[in-house]
């Protein structure tokens, strides 16, 4: 793919937690981009809140400076309960896509993470397993997404403070399965999650 001018990551958070959305990010540099400028980006999970927060903070003055770009789209709750979550995050996919004005998709090679599709119109795409762990550009993209939802999770936690957003991001941990079970569900839960707990059950 020599003619290929940019290389785009793309990668999820969220697809798990009992609350909140989904989140895609999508990464995309010049073929030229200098790796050493982001050095120690790697998967989200293997990597500490601060760490990942000052990988994005990187990525961010690097935006600014115009040397990549990245966008976080995500798809709500709502979306999750009525669609399901993998058409929800492909809508994320490709609404994060859609943004990203620098090249045409003849122009792009994109690299995704696990099982995640690109639109067909990007012809050169390759899906890689584990792809967070061994492609630096996609594990910008699983930064952004994860550093991004993080956030929007914390600003959530002060419109439903009973939930505790802020410290467990919406995953069902043992303190949020208490809370469900004490409060019932918030408009930011995903029902079609939370069934079999609110049914009384600890597997969900």
């Amino acid at each position: 793919m020599e003619q290929m001018k940019y290389l785009i990551g793309i990668d999820e958070a969220g697809r798990g937690p009992l609350a909140g959305p989904v989140a895609v990010g999508a990464v995309v540099v010049p073929r030229n981009f200098d790796w050493k400028l982001v050095a120690g980006a790697k998967d989200s999970k293997q990597m500490t809140p601060a760490g990942r927060e000052s990988l994005y903070s990187t990525m961010s003055e690097l935006r600014k400076e115009g040397k990549l770009d990245f966008v976080v789209a995500f798809s709500y709750p709502a979306m999750i309960d009525r669609q399901g979550i993998v058409p929800a995050i492909q809508s994320a996919l490709n609404r994060a896509l859609s943004k990203i004005q620098e090249a045409s998709p003849l122009e792009c090679e994109v690299r995704l993470d696990g099982n995640l599709k690109a639109p067909s119109e990007f012809v050169h795409q390759t899906t890689i397993i584990r792809g967070d762990e061994s492609e630096s550009v996609i594990s910008l993209a699983s930064i952004a997404a994860k550093v991004e939802r993080d956030l929007l999770m914390a600003r959530l936690a002060t419109k439903y403070p009973a939930y505790r957003f802020e410290k467990h991001k919406g995953y069902g941990t043992a303190e949020h399965r208490r809370n469900i079970r004490e409060f019932g569900l918030c408009k930011i839960h995903r029902a079609t999650f939370c069934t079999r707990l609110l049914l009384g059950s600890n597997a969900v």
